[in-house]
């Protein structure tokens, strides 16, 4: 099954804000060109794959059937949820970011 994948607001805020974390704070425009190519690469695998990843652990988030996608290349994460054949991105962490306590 193919689906569509929708990004929020907010899945659009927390992309804007490591692509201006790296070109701004860090002053790497390669690093904000790699980690915008590895999302729209995530984005594509997802439109294939997202039906088959696992629901996340947390009890709560699984409740609301979340699950996530790892970037191939980089130490990010979209947590994402299932509706028909669409898939909304709702938000975007770091591998670092407790995101399971961030969104109590």
């Amino acid at each position: 099954m193919e689906y569509k994948v929708v990004l929020t607001t907010q899945a659009k805020v927390d992309f804007r804000r490591i692509i201006d974390y790296l070109l701004f704070k860090l002053k790497s425009e390669q690093a904000a060109t790699n980690v915008a190519d590895d999302m729209e690469n995530t984005i594509n695998q997802l439109s294939h794959v997202a039906g088959s990843l696992k629901l996340c652990e947390d009890s709560r988030l699984k409740s609301l059937g979340y699950r996530t996608i790892h970037f191939k290349q980089h130490r990010y994460l979209m947590l994402y949820r299932i509706e028909g054949d669409v898939v909304y991105v709702d938000s975007i962490y770091h591998d670092l970011q407790d995101y399971e306590n961030i969104l109590r």
